[in-house]
């Protein structure tokens, strides 16, 4: 089946992006992090917000796939059968995708754990093999994630590079194709901010350096170090496709400025987690990052749109309109639009 990611990263391959070409992938995959709080709140109008069950959060990521205004839908691969079997893909051109890892550095949402504090393990608990098998019934995918975090340990860096390369082979051999999330460190290595954009660069240019084009991922999916290290590593390689990931939840406009300064600075994708999860009304937000992206709207006036919209629903917001219009996280501060 062909989807939108499909002919969107081929145009970009090609040379032929243009901004409606930005590709907007939705991250539903907290359930591989954490336990409880993974699945979000739901706000309705005059009703205190309250948790999602597993349920609850399924119907909720099956809204946002009819919606058909994201192009890849990321969730786990326990998620991605319910999802499936509910035919929630049917009809739109959203591609699913899973996590195919999940290394010791994303157990942090796991409550009173201490998983962060310790350099990132590489583990595996998905079955790409399992997932290949599923297409036969139509069901499954043949796109997943595969996450490494880099620490500037020699000891800790070639454990998950071994492991990235055992991965690389299970999916070579059943066919299963993968895009590549790298975080920034998540232990303490005293870099400046500026040598960690430049480290980083180095470190996912050298770990692909090896592979020939049949064994390299659909495209990155990386931390956003600012303007100068993303316009850095997304004008290096014109084929490499860089994505950036969404990190925190932030306000809405630290959001809004994220989607607008990468596609600015070279990138072509953008995933983000809690940043839609953890909105009041996801599917207007997600609406609003598509008309930020392809310059319709700047990101102060979205953010001014997104509260109207909860306004009129009745929705009470988690932030006032002043607040909710700051910039907040650091990396977006130099560059943020006017």
């Amino acid at each position: 089946m062909t989807h939108r990611f499909d002919s969107k990263i081929a145009r970009i391959r090609q040379g032929q992006y243009r901004p409606a070409d930005f590709m907007i992938a939705d991250a539903k995959d907290g359930d591989m992090s954490g336990g409880i709080l993974a699945t979000g709140l739901d706000y309705q109008a005059g009703k205190v917000p309250q948790r999602r069950s597993r349920q609850r959060f399924i119907t909720h990521i099956g809204d946002i796939i009819r919606q058909d205004n994201v192009d890849i839908m990321l969730v786990s691969a326990s998620n991605l059968e319910l999802l499936q079997e509910a035919d929630a893909f049917a009809g739109t051109g959203v591609k699913p995708a899973i996590r195919a890892n999940d290394t010791t550095d994303c157990w942090g949402a796991i409550r009173h754990s201490g998983y962060r504090n310790t350099a990132s393990h590489p583990f595996r608990s998905a079955s790409v093999k399992r997932q290949m098998a599923a297409l036969t019934s139509g069901k499954g995918t043949e796109l997943g994630l595969y996450s490494i975090t880099f620490n500037n340990d020699l000891g800790f860096d070639m454990q998950s590079l071994d492991a990235f390369a055992e991965f690389r082979r299970d999916a070579a051999a059943c066919g299963f194709k993968y895009f590549y999330e790298v975080f920034n460190p998540n232990i303490e290595t005293g870099l400046t901010p500026d040598a960690l954009g430049q480290f980083m660069n180095d470190a996912i240019l050298r770990s692909l350096a090896g592979l020939t084009r049949a064994e390299r991922p659909e495209f990155l999916k990386i931390v956003y170090n600012g303007p100068a290290a993303l316009e850095e590593l997304a004008s290096f390689d014109s084929e490499l496709v860089v994505g950036v990931l969404g990190g925190g939840a932030g306000t809405t406009r630290d959001t809004f400025e994220l989607i607008w300064q990468a596609e600015r600075y070279g990138a072509r994708l953008a995933l983000f987690g809690r940043k839609i999860n953890l909105a009041e009304d996801p599917l207007t937000l997600i609406g609003l990052m598509r008309d930020v992206v392809e310059q319709r709207v700047t990101p102060k006036d979205a953010v001014r749109a997104y509260h109207d919209k909860l306004s009129a629903r009745g929705i009470v917001p988690a932030r006032s309109l002043e607040t909710d219009l700051t910039v907040t996280e650091d990396v977006l501060k130099s560059a943020a639009s006017v």
